[in-house]
């Protein structure tokens, strides 16, 4: 070859290669060894892969280990894509089981930007939404039965931020009696704390940014469904065409990020309820949100479905919108981000930072003083004495209140 020619050619040398870790295939496409091999692969004949965005070694190696993760000690199989984002996954989901016509029967305190994309994005297309609270059962199983159009049960169990519990098993029995769809985001707990597929759910997405990453540091998202000739022929169908698929670098990021999961969520679950007990022993907090208070009202329902309680935890300042400023501007060890699941404590205040509408989230127990938590791995001596400076109703009377704020959907 010409130099030019050695320049630009793939150049490989004729040996078995076994990396120790997880190797990165950055490449948009795959050769073929020949024509014949290449009509094989097409038609469905033999095992490979084509374009990137058809599927990817490293992407499905990370999609094939939460598979795992979620089917851990249950007879079954299960199939996993990776999407490019948690809201990829959540949309992917919908487009591939939804038409027009049909409807999702949901609860109001789900993730708001679930809300957002359910109100604004598939409404238009004839997707309609029913926000009910699934905690009534019977409600659930009278709407469902008297509405054929319901085609999906799409639910959060502990949902953000209010933390309150829906019984997965019963949902998904109803869902199964009369034939719907049943749906969960597992962000919160990821598959080490609840396994949604022990009570009979038919689809499990997360937002694999968070906790099953860990470090912040890449944004991907998972479906996993237990039909997997549907979750290949139906469900990857759509996730090809509608380009959400996974990047290989930050599939890569989440590989390694999930070796930690089982001894982060120990440690950020202890720290958690550490937390919740001396918030609930404040004289400043009015309420504190976190299924392992036996105060909870939903703590015996976590207890049936959840191994821990994990790291999410909401509370309630005494006081107006200004309150929970004031608290916000006093912290100084824990990190305002709108986002959660890293290893470090994180907090946000979802009156100002996800949830704007007043009506919506007043209802679902989102108050002007409401503070959202997702507690890290740090020493929680440290966490404590932050929280405890930030709490002190001394606050500094220079600071202007805040006249209007532009509300953004985050995590």
């Amino acid at each position: 070859m010409k130099f030019n020619s050695i320049c630009a050619r793939e150049l490989r040398e004729k040996q078995e290669i076994r990396p120790h870790v997880l190797p990165i295939y950055s490449t948009s496409s795959f050769s073929f060894d020949s024509i014949d091999q290449a009509l094989d692969i097409f038609l469905g004949k033999e095992k490979g892969h084509v374009y990137g965005r058809y599927g990817n070694p490293t992407i499905e190696a990370v999609a094939d280990k939460i598979a795992a993760l979620e089917t851990h000690g249950l007879d079954m199989e299960a199939k996993a894509l990776m999407t490019s984002s948690g809201m990829s996954a959540i949309s992917t989901l919908f487009t591939a089981t939804l038409k027009s016509e049909d409807k999702v029967l949901t609860q109001g305190n789900v993730y708001g930007g679930t809300t957002e994309l359910l109100m604004t994005v598939l409404a238009p297309f004839g997707i309609e939404t029913i926000q009910t609270n699934l905690q009534d059962l019977d409600m659930v199983e009278t709407l469902v039965a008297k509405d054929p159009t319901i085609k999906m049960l799409y639910f959060e169990t502990p949902s953000n931020p209010a933390m309150a519990c829906v019984d997965i098993e019963a949902l998904a029995n109803i869902a199964k009696k009369y034939g719907r769809f049943s749906a969960i985001d597992n962000t919160f707990c990821t598959p080490y704390i609840q396994q949604p597929f022990k009570y009979g759910v038919d689809f499990i997405v997360h937002s694999t940014t968070k906790f099953l990453n860990g470090h912040g540091n890449a944004i991907t998202g998972v479906i996993v469904g237990r039909d997997c000739e549907y979750m290949e022929e139906k469900v990857g169908h759509v996730l090809k065409l509608m380009g959400t698929n996974c990047n290989p670098f930050d599939a890569w990021l989440t590989w390694n990020g999930m070796k930690t999961l089982s001894i982060r969520m120990d440690k950020q679950s202890s720290n958690a309820m550490q937390v919740a007990q001396m918030l609930e022993a404040h004289t400043e907090v009015g309420r504190v949100n976190y299924n392992g208070l036996p105060s909870h009202p939903d703590h015996e329902i976590a207890k049936k479905q959840m191994r821990q309680f994990g790291a999410m935890l909401s509370f309630e300042l005494k006081g107006c919108i200004q309150t929970g400023v004031d608290f916000m501007r006093k912290i100084r060890f824990c990190t305002l981000a709108p986002t959660l699941g890293d290893v470090d404590t994180l907090v946000q205040h979802p009156a100002l930072m996800s949830h704007e509408a007043r009506e919506v989230r007043e209802s679902n127990g989102i108050t002007d003083g409401l503070i959202r938590m997702s507690v890290g791995i740090e020493d929680i001596t440290d966490i404590l004495a932050d929280l405890e400076q930030a709490l002190d109703c001394k606050t500094n009377k220079n600071m202007p209140i805040m006249q209007h704020h532009k509300a953004m959907v985050s995590a």
